[in-house]
């Protein structure tokens, strides 16, 4: 299945419902959690009972239910399907379905636009990442994309059996040979992962290989592949797929932690000498109000009601009169849901971070600025 992109993410968070809100529902169909299809088909039940409360009578949502619901029980193909991201607006005759190969929380939100803040964090969390594992006669290349192969290549590069390494009891000329054989394999394992990386291109890149050819090999990479090579995964070329995917996912979330660590802290550093930093939720949304924002970190399932605005759009903690027009203001059932959405809007970067205990106590959500 195709990959949700943060292009495409983009675009669904422009889409604004004018004459009636969005329907954003979010559905867990991981056969690994739901052996039965009942079982999930209770859990959207459960949502949709808790959310008819909340649309006020609106005919639109109410038909937005309906719809996502007959989808639902429609059927879904649970091969490469793990999760579903469905957004539906019938007043603006809006309709989309994001198949996702990876698990996602439950959850219904409804609000002016699409709530993307769950796909935005699969996007951080699972990049297109390249694998090589090789000894010194096999090579694997692997790509992985949210978990799932994308592409692969193969090479098995036979040494003489007459004087093969395994039994290395010949000297002289012909160990040479053998080591010259095991260095060309290596060198073009090295050239296959960077032909692989030129035809799709991936964020990260590791490899896994027995420690004594581990810098050899590092050192005929490509520089793209070195600049973005990760720690080594601890399996062999004679590792089973599933054991291949399992490493790369571990792998993927422990260098997307890193990085989430990195930024938490350019972000307590410029909150702590006041210089292009802001943290917790009113400052946030103020510096989304002036456009000033370049990067937005929220902590995963942060979420507090809000105030927008219906005349100039403000959002805002509280209302009920608009601070900037002094125009009447409607209640949003998640306010940061929509601050990611107007940050998406605005182009700005935005991570939505995992367990992150310094962002939790900058209060959940801040921004690094652009001034």
């Amino acid at each position: 299945m195709p990959a949700i992109t943060e292009d495409a993410i983009r675009e669904l968070a422009a889409f604004r419902g004018e004459e009636a809100p969005v329907t954003s529902c979010y559905l867990n169909v991981d056969g690994r959690h739901h052996t039965r299809r009942e079982e999930y088909e209770q859990e959207l039940d459960h949502l949709v009972r808790g959310a008819k409360p909340r649309a006020n009578g609106t005919h639109s949502v109410a038909s937005d239910l309906r719809r996502i619901t007959e989808f639902v029980r429609g059927g879904i193909d649970r091969s490469t399907t793990r999760g579903l991201a469905i957004f539906s607006c019938t007043a603006h005759d809006f309709w989309e379905v994001v198949l996702l190969p990876v698990p996602v929380r439950n959850k219904v939100v409804i609000q002016s636009a699409p709530a993307v803040s769950q796909l935005e964090r699969l996007v951080n969390e699972f990049n297109r990442f390249g694998v090589l594992l090789a000894d010194r006669q096999r090579a694997r290349m692997f790509v992985f994309e949210m978990g799932e192969l994308t592409d692969h290549s193969e090479r098995l590069d036979e040494l003489p059996r007459d004087y093969d390494a395994r039994g290395e009891k010949d000297q002289g000329d012909k160990h040479a040979h053998v080591e010259a054989l095991a260095s060309q394999h290596l060198r073009q394992a090295a050239a296959a992962a960077f032909d692989l990386f030129r035809s799709g291109g991936f964020e990260h890149f590791t490899i896994g290989c027995p420690d004594p050819i581990a810098h050899e090999l590092e050192s005929n990479l490509h520089p793209y592949l070195r600049e973005r090579l990760a720690p080594r995964v601890g399996v062999q070329p004679s590792a089973s797929l599933e054991q291949i995917r399992q490493a790369v996912i571990d792998l993927e979330l422990e260098v997307d932690r890193l990085e989430e660590a990195e930024q938490v802290d350019r972000l307590r550093a410029a909150v702590a000498t006041s210089q292009r930093g802001v943290a917790g939720l009113p400052g946030v949304l103020a510096a989304l109000s002036e456009h000033r924002v370049q990067s937005l970190l929220v902590s995963d399932g942060f979420s507090q009601p809000g105030w927008r605005c219906e005349a100039c759009h403000l959002l805002t903690t509280v209302g009920r009169n608009c601070p900037a027009c002094q125009g009447e203001m409607a209640q949003v059932e998640d306010a940061v849901e929509e601050a990611l959405d107007d940050a998406l809007r605005q182009s700005c970067a935005v991570r939505v971070c995992v367990g992150n205990a310094d962002l939790d106590v900058l209060g959940r959500i801040g921004a690094l600025l652009r001034y």
